[in-house]
This record gives structure tokens, C-alpha cells and sequence, in this order.
């Protein structure tokens, strides 16, 4: 599908540093560490990812629920 992205950007709540990450398209990622700060990330309350709570992109199958309108079909 188009228009969905495959990486994005995490920040680190803790200490600031990003890192460009590619995302699993088929599975949410829970944990984290930060290579800034060794900080363990954890989703927030009501996502399903880090992706969701601290990257410039949500997960995968948040973009493709969100172009197509589908309920969404995060954490397989």
C-alpha cells in the first residue's frame, strides 16, 4: 500500500536522543533502549508501540488503519 512508512524517528523522552529506526510491519516493538541514555521505553498508556508514543510516525499498521479507514490491526 502506499503511503505507508517503513522507518521513522525516535526520541527519547529521558535524555533527547533520536535514532532513525526501521519499524516491523507484522509486530509491535513493547521495549526500547534508548542508545542515548540506555533508558528502557515502554508504550504509553493506550498505544500499542514505541513507535505509536515516541517516533515522528506511528507503527505500520496504525498508518494503514488510518488510510483506509479499517479498525486497527496493531499487535498481531
Amino acid at each position: 500500500m502506499t503511503g505507508i512508512r517503513d522507518s521513522a524517528t525516535i526520541t527519547c523522552p529521558e535524555c533527547g536522543h533520536r535514532s532513525r529506526e526501521t519499524m516491523p510491519v507484522d509486530a509491535c516493538l513493547y521495549l526500547y533502549q534508548c542508545a542515548g541514555c540506555d533508558a528502557l521505553l515502554r508504550p504509553k498508556q493506550g498505544d500499542c508501540c514505541v513507535f505509536c508514543s515516541y517516533a515522528d510516525v506511528p507503527c505500520p499498521p496504525i498508518q494503514t488503519a488510518r488510510l483506509t479507514g479499517e479498525p486497527t490491526g496493531c499487535c498481531f
